[in-house]
């Protein structure tokens, strides 16, 4: 939908209705997020650069997130799933083009591993247990899903969703979906929205809560 979408369904239905539920604490799937464990698989640190994609909602929020956590050396908004032809904000909002607002992570392994990625993914970014939703944004566009790199990439992330699956660390079934799809950078306007627009209504409500949430709960990988 498009930014103008994003202030009135903020606006109308305020920040103690429609906040993001498995960040501000207010259900079980919340509860659970505080509860996410480390995974038991994680990759070997053998690159001085690695690359993720992942898709959990609203991509400015989840940019924002992993723009703060150590070891990651860039993040930048975008699409992932469809064709390259229909990467545009306006057609991507339409629902009907595959594609799932992502975000492509490059970070250091030495540092954060690609499973400590998914465990903040998991706990923090969004609530993995929605389907083609997060919060206030309705469709496939907003879908829970994962666009491994790599073979090591998609061993690490079916692991760990088994785990958390198998361990029951949330009431619902998880909706996370392994995909592959080519990333594409979104609009200029897209990139760090979060830290150029602070104080806009969306990211009050949806989003600051889980630069919180990740503070309290990732306290050694947290950065400024």
């Amino acid at each position: 939908m498009p930014p103008i979408s994003r202030i009135s369904l903020a606006l109308a239905a305020g920040a103690a209705a429609i906040a993001l539920p498995a960040i501000i604490g207010l259900n079980d799937e919340a509860k659970a997020a505080t509860n996410v464990p480390p995974p038991q698989l994680n990759e070997p640190a053998t690159a001085k650069r690695e690359v993720a994609v992942l898709a959990g909602g609203c991509f400015w929020g989840v940019e924002a997130v992993y723009e703060h956590v150590k070891g990651v050396v860039d993040v930048r908004s975008g699409f992932a799933g469809g064709d390259r032809k229909s990467a545009t904000y306006d057609k991507v909002s339409s629902g009907v083009t595959r594609h799932a607002e992502a975000v492509r992570i490059v970070y250091d392994p030495k540092v954060v591993g690609y499973g400590d990625l998914l465990r903040i993914f998991f706990a923090v970014v969004h609530d993995p247990t929605q389907v083609n939703r997060q919060g206030p944004d309705v469709g496939s566009q907003y879908r829970s899903a994962i666009f491994p790199q790599s073979e090591v990439q998609a061993r690490v992330a079916r692991a760990y969703i088994g785990q958390l699956s198998k361990q029951h660390i949330f009431p619902r079934p998880i909706a996370t979906k392994l995909e592959q799809g080519d990333f594409v950078a979104a609009e200029a306007y897209h990139q760090d929205f979060m830290r150029k627009n602070p104080t806009h209504p969306y990211i009050v409500y949806h989003d600051k809560p889980k630069l919180a949430a990740l503070k309290r709960q990732f306290p050694v990988s947290w950065r400024s």
